[in-house]
């Protein structure tokens, strides 16, 4: 099965945000598997994994180094990615430093779509939870100015609502 035949099947599979999961699939349906890719300029899928300790009620957030902003781990799909989840999980472990991530059971947590600079119009992230332990040590990957961990509470002083809405998903799937 090719990334673009799973992300069809997870995409059809996830239940919540209709209206959205609805625009994934026609992005999908109208650009075949070059929807997939960054080249596509109508927009491409983009796989995150919210870093998350539930141990110590705490998530790992990047400081992005183009965006500057506090955010989840994730990018662009690879053409080495089996699954969204894989592309997730290897995502979050690479920017992170965090070895023997799992993902949160149950698939995608949230979807975001948002808009960014530059020849492509839009990013179609889906959004997993990736589960730390306790004594997780991170490490800075050169995608980061900085990582650091956040209590539940104090997410919403330092990132956007994108953020703030993956986390209240992935508490609420706990």
């Amino acid at each position: 099965m090719s990334l673009y035949d799973d992300a069809v099947l997870v995409l059809k599979g996830y239940e919540d945000q209709p209206e959205l999961r609805q625009v994934y699939l026609d992005h999908l349906s109208a650009h075949g598997e070059a929807g997939m890719w960054k080249p596509c300029t109508a927009g491409h899928l983009t796989a995150s994994a919210l870093v998350i300790d539930p141990a110590r009620g705490r998530v790992l957030l990047t400081l992005h180094k183009k965006l500057r902003m506090w955010l989840q781990m994730g990018g662009h799909c690879e053409h080495g990615d089996r699954t969204l989840a894989a592309a997730a999980l290897r995502e979050a472990t690479e920017e992170s430093g965090v070895p023997g991530l799992t993902l949160l059971a149950g698939g995608p947590v949230r979807l975001d779509r948002h808009p960014i600079p530059g020849p492509c119009t839009q990013h179609l992230d889906v959004q997993y939870a990736a589960l730390a332990a306790p004594d997780a040590t991170e490490a800075i990957s050169d995608e980061s100015l900085d990582l650091r961990w956040f209590p539940y509470d104090k997410v919403a002083d330092v990132a956007d609502t994108s953020v703030v809405r993956l986390v209240e998903a992935t508490r609420a799937r706990l």
